[in-house]
């Protein structure tokens, strides 16, 4: 995973990104309209983030297969680079308040796409899923966990998990470490060990990192179900359990993670594993990409298997915590008829096993050419087909992007002060101010 697909996960940079609305190119914003019947009077327009790494590389594969079969409906590529996604962001919003969108745009899977569903700025697209058959052919749960009021708002692309724990068999080896952790108990041994052994227990770099730990733990503390009844109006974030998980999350920042984590990049605490300057990370499978080199951005040129491994978090065995990179039919799309064939496209298992392999993710149908993908992600399209699925916060699945901003804002406070009866409390108000 590229800086690009972590921006979305980066909020704080978006109040500073809408002062580039000013600035933007006029390539990303103008429109060339062509005369009637000509080559580009049919031209769609696209609109995402990604302008680097594997995401890039993956996108411009599906824009050569689109413009292929569509030789006279040529693809507008309508890439917003910086801010980690959140320049884009901004952009879109002056967009569609504008009544100028794109023919279609990016946005995960799940309640992040929520202020434009109530804004009415893109359409319920049920009718796709059923010419196309993707409801058939992509997971129940996963419908279900994308769904809204009763309507689908968007097509997923791909399919990342973010619970996994990744781990370097040579400095387990040394630390004495001789089996992978799939409990609590057996993971705070093993850290201990590798603690003992004078390494870094557990890498990890800056807050929205720290965030995605945090919903690693509360997952394999409350379990699936326990999860998923929390972004619910009747979620209980003052429980027994919660406060079980935050003491977890409080008992490795402060004993077992690096001190300079604040300051590091997900990557840069990769590499700590990678270099075997400590023994674990938790990371979605994007790092998998940065650790081998095979997408598009990935450098280190690791053997996967050999000089770093993968399992699911502690805890959280037989639960697939997914992101999903997916895209949307806006109300007024200039190429309505274009963007719903887009919209097809991106379902179909040509689009998904070409876009997957390169990016590092697997599909979100659950018939994908297995042959197409390495190590890892043959593993992680095992899990798919079978593990209860569990949305993901840090990436916009479970909850709202007010809902998020509160949560983010507690968990700084978190970070500075370490007061677990606070931040719990914080977490209750929030729940209680954007549940619905």
């Amino acid at each position: 995973m590229s800086k690009v697909l972590l921006g979305s996960r980066t909020r704080l940079a978006f109040v500073a990104a809408l002062a580039l609305v000013l600035v933007v190119p006029a390539a990303a914003s103008a429109r060339t309209k062509a005369p009637a019947g000509s080559a580009a009077s049919c031209e769609l327009s696209v609109f995402s983030w990604w302008t680097g790494g594997g995401e890039a590389a993956g996108l411009t594969k599906l824009i050569g297969i689109w413009n292929k079969s569509n030789p006279t409906c040529q693809f507008k590529n309508e890439t917003v680079a910086g801010g980690a996604g959140s320049n884009a962001k901004a952009v879109l919003a002056q967009r569609l308040s504008a009544n100028k969108p794109p023919d279609s745009f990016q946005g995960h899977a799940g309640k992040e796409l929520q202020d434009y569903i109530k804004a009415g700025q893109v359409e319920p697209i049920d009718f796709i899923y059923k010419q196309y058959g993707l409801s058939k052919i992509m997971p129940k749960q996963l419908i279900s966990q994308i769904t809204y009021k009763g309507h689908l708002y968007s097509v997923p692309v791909n399919i990342h998990r973010a619970n996994v724990l990744w781990f370097n068999p040579a400095v387990l080896k040394k630390a004495g470490i001789t089996s992978v952790p799939t409990t609590w108990a057996q993971f705070i041994a093993a850290l201990d060990k590798a603690k003992a052994a004078g390494v870094i227990p557990l890498a990890l770099g800056e807050q929205w990192t720290q965030k995605h730990l945090f919903e690693t733990v509360l997952i394999s503390t409350l379990g699936q179900s326990g999860w998923d009844k929390l972004w619910t109006k009747g979620g209980n974030w003052n429980s027994a359990g919660v406060k079980t998980a935050v003491d977890r999350f409080n008992t490795l920042l402060t004993k077992y993670t690096n001190s300079d984590a604040g300051s590091l990049t997900w990557q840069d605490a990769g590499k700590l594993v990678a270099d075997g300057k400590a023994a674990f990370n938790v990371m979605g499978d994007w790092q998998d990409g940065y650790f081998s080199g095979t997408t598009a951005g990935g450098n280190l040129a690791l053997k996967p298997g050999k000089d770093y491994g993968w399992a699911a978090v502690p805890g959280s065995v037989g639960v697939y915590d997914w992101l999903s990179d997916s895209f949307t039919l806006p109300k007024g799309a200039p190429h309505r008829a274009a963007a719903i064939k887009w919209l097809g496209f991106l379902g179909s298992e040509k689009a998904q096993d070409t876009f997957n392999p390169v990016k590092g993710s697997i599909p979100a149908r659950q018939d994908a050419k297995t042959s197409l993908y390495g190590p890892y992600l043959k593993w992680a399209l095992t899990q798919w087909k079978t593990d209860k699925l569990a949305g993901s916060l840090t990436h916009g699945v479970v909850a709202n992007n007010a809902w998020n901003a509160s949560i983010d804002t507690a968990l700084g406070l978190f970070i500075q002060n370490h007061d677990a009866a606070a931040f719990q409390k914080a977490l209750v108000a929030a729940h209680g101010k954007n549940a619905s």
